[in-house]
């Protein structure tokens, strides 16, 4: 059996695609919440999952893997929790929180235990899950700006799927009544991936259960996942119907009957949907570890491909704000092992000032993931400017939430439609992609604002 655990064992490998659902705003939302078809935070900032699955439940003394995985870029990481129904409990939530937010990560918490149920005689109900939640509810009020609650993990196996509306719907409205304000995700049912399209035909009932309007869906794809076709037909349907949605699980290519991984990877990017891929290590059969023994040095060819291949983590993963200091939140510092802040206040005139923050997100052989954080000074702001000068060796390949321009070694970054404007004493942050050689030395900053 598979530590992807039951899921990927039944009559085919299971896909579970997190559709995030819309209703309306999440009525004065405190965190995370849905827009239309986006994950916002509380900010207003759209926030886009870019991370992985890890098997905590399993492997509790695993605890590096969270600064691990965002040291290769992740900005969330799903993390398995047990019920005790079947594995756990878990009783730790507010250590495996405080993991998250000291690595910057959003923290997705599902509870596996429903795994396939109807199907899998030990699997627990969603009603069962959302007891659980209840009873880890101090570890969880006051993290809504950090904490996603995924209420059970592929909830309903392949005996009687059309039961699955009913009980989610349910779930959700217990979990609202019992004071959970926080972005609930729903997963399909058939293992996940909703094959016969229970979820798709009924998501509008299940949004409408949240008296918040603050759910999401999610959708695995695994095998049942293995064309194109397959994948943008069910994407365009969620699309059509404004319903937000994110990629909770998926696995890749291995052999040709498997996942389309390079359609989920691309169509998420293009259409701005969230993805986590299963699943970091542990794997019973290896095939879906994203690192060799839990060591982000052996990176698997899934590991490799997701983290460093087109559109994946590195490549498109921005942090959530809520973690650059800006209106939502106070910074976390995360450790890395080279200095990586370079604070530069820069007055400017008419008494207007800004500060900018270099840091490393993420550094491999040959590239590296930097981000800036820009602070407005004593008086509010209407743009901002910064610039640096390049190491030897250094180069800017991509950037996100600023528009960057490189003359000679020299790197203009300047606001964009949506974060020029900073009250005072307000941040906001940009990132970018880079290279080097030599030495990935870190510059000095300069920054004016408007």
């Amino acid at each position: 059996m598979k530590r992807r655990i039951v899921t990927l064992g039944a009559a085919f490998l299971v896909v579970v695609a997190s559709v995030l659902v819309f209703v309306k705003p999440a009525d004065a939302a405190v965190g995370l919440h849905v827009e239309g078809r986006d994950i916002v935070e509380a900010n207003g900032r759209p926030f886009v999952m870019r991370g992985v699955n890890h098997p905590h439940v399993w492997f509790t003394g695993q605890t590096d893997s969270f600064a691990d995985v965002k040291a290769l870029g992740a900005n969330t990481v799903r993390v398995v929790l047990g019920s005790g129904k079947r594995w756990g409990p878990s009783t730790d939530v507010a250590n495996v929180i405080s993991l998250c937010k000291q690595n910057r990560l959003i923290c997705v918490l599902e509870v596996h235990d429903t795994t396939g149920y109807g199907e899998e005689g030990a699997a627990a109900s969603l009603d069962e899950a959302v007891d659980y939640w209840i009873s880890q509810k101090s570890a969880l009020v006051g993290q809504e700006g950090y904490v996603v609650i995924n209420i059970g993990n592929e909830p309903i196996g392949n005996v009687n799927a059309g039961q699955w509306t009913a009980a989610t719907a349910a779930a959700i409205t217990k979990m609202r009544a019992n004071g959970f304000e926080h972005l609930l995700m729903v997963d399909a049912p058939n293992w996940g991936q909703d094959w016969q399209y229970v979820m798709r035909d009924n998501a509008q009932t299940v949004l409408d259960a949240d008296s918040r309007h603050n759910t999401v869906l999610s959708i695995h794809m695994y095998a049942v996942f293995n064309t194109a076709k397959a994948i943008t037909d069910y994407l365009d349907r969620f699309e059509a119907n404004g319903w937000p949605l994110v990629i909770g699980e998926f696995g890749w290519r291995f052999n040709a009957n498997e996942v389309d991984h390079e359609t989920i990877l691309a169509e998420a990017q293009a259409r701005g949907l969230g993805y986590l891929g299963w699943s970091w290590s542990g794997n019973t059969d290896p095939i879906l570890d994203m690192a060799t023994d839990f060591d982000p040095a052996r990176l698997t060819t899934w590991g490799q491909r997701i983290f460093n291949g087109a559109n994946g983590i590195k490549a498109t993963a921005s942090e959530a704000t809520i973690f650059g200091g800006g209106p939502t939140g106070t910074p976390s510092p995360i450790p890395t092992p080279t200095p990586t802040e370079s604070p530069t206040p820069s007055p400017t005139g008419g008494g207007k000032a800004c500060a900018a923050e270099y840091r490393v997100v993420g550094q491999w052989p040959g590239g590296f993931q930097g981000e800036v954080r820009v602070t407005a000074g004593s008086s509010a702001i209407s743009g901002w400017t910064v610039t640096w000068t390049l190491a030897s060796g250094q180069a800017v390949s991509q950037a996100w939430n600023a528009t960057v321009t490189t003359g000679g070694s020299v790197v203009t970054a300047r606001n964009v439609s949506y974060n020029g404007s900073l009250g005072a004493g307000v941040a906001t942050t940009f990132g970018f992609l880079g290279s080097w050689s030599g030495d990935n030395a870190v510059p000095t900053l300069s920054c004016t604002a408007t």
